[in-house]
């Protein structure tokens, strides 16, 4: 019986043994140093929060898991040097004193929970991803420092002028020519058979709004162009018309849609005053993206990096 015991209390022994070293390594393991930023280390835990936290962040602009999935393997080969960025970005937002306001950092995280159905499925989804609240208040944090940083050292540096405006429409008069448009009247409603009923009605000479009229219905008029937001069955279908032809019945789910071709816009240049705001937006967003690279190089060639080998 004590041989019995004895080998009863080895086996626990050993088995807590076995499970002190598993749980010493996974800990090892998310511990490990894989980058030194100037006097900061960089841990393979900082590294899978990160794209944790990415995840979470993506989840909204993603429909399904498999292109979220997607979207996420293609940025992870870049997601230490990113990291790395963000550390030497947050260093100088320290050496500048920055300070994010409480009430900032909770209207990020309501952003974000604000894509969950509630609150009990966000706080499913922070454990999912092996994430804590005080995890995504540090992580919004930390966005909201370099966002204010950047502000402060590359945005708010850039300037567009009214002649870099000017020469660029000059320069480039051609992206600025519309393209042929369609201005049509439409009618939605329910039912297959009251849709060609309907059609029927406005090919014979019917006007559309006395008939939506009479049958409570809405006219719906819009302007569309060839490749815009439009289905391609209902895009070809609207092109075939002719100025004051109307179209058989289209389903769109549930519902059956009759379009009239009112008018067609041919294509057109635009004028200056048409374009300016995109245009400064254009150059102002070129601006930034090369004086933000232009700095990150800067920060980079001033600090000590070193990436630690597997």
């Amino acid at each position: 019986m004590a041989n019995k015991f004895l080998k009863i209390f080895l086996f626990l022994v050993f088995i807590t043994s076995y499970e002190l070293r598993v749980t010493s390594y996974e800990m090892f393991a998310q511990d490990k140093i894989i980058a030194i930023v100037n006097d900061e280390v960089i841990t393979q835990k900082d590294l899978d929060d990160f794209l944790n936290f990415t995840r979470m962040q993506l989840s909204a602009e993603y429909n399904n898991e498999k292109d979220l999935e997607k979207e996420l393997e293609s940025l992870k080969t870049d997601l230490l040097d990113k990291l790395i960025e963000d550390r030497l970005i947050l260093q100088e937002a320290k050496k500048n004193k920055i300070i994010i306001d409480h009430n900032r950092i909770k209207a990020k995280i309501d952003e974000i929970r604000s894509h969950y159905g509630s609150g009990q499925e966000f706080q499913l989804a922070l454990r999912e991803q092996g994430l804590s609240q005080a995890d995504i208040e540090a992580r919004a944090q930390d966005q909201l420092l370099m966002y204010s940083i950047i502000d402060l050292k590359v945005r708010s540096k850039i300037s567009v002028y009214p002649a870099e405006i000017t020469d660029f429409y000059q320069n480039n008069s051609e992206e600025f020519i519309t393209l042929q448009q369609r201005e049509v009247e439409s009618l939605a409603v329910a039912s297959n058979s009251l849709a060609k009923d309907l059609s029927q009605i406005l090919r014979q000479g019917g006007d559309i709004n006395d008939l939506a009229k009479q049958r409570s219905l809405e006219v719906n008029k819009m302007t569309v162009y060839k490749g815009g937001e439009l289905r391609r069955d209902v895009e070809e279908a609207i092109f075939k018309l002719k100025i004051g032809e109307v179209s058989g019945p289209i389903e769109a789910g549930e519902t059956y849609y009759i379009f009239r071709l009112v008018k067609i816009i041919p294509p057109r240049k635009q004028i200056l005053s048409e374009v300016q705001d995109r245009i400064y937006q254009y150059l102002f967003n070129k601006k930034m993206q090369e004086e933000l690279i232009n700095w990150l190089a800067e920060l980079k060639r001033q600090a000590y990096i070193k990436i630690i080998q597997n």
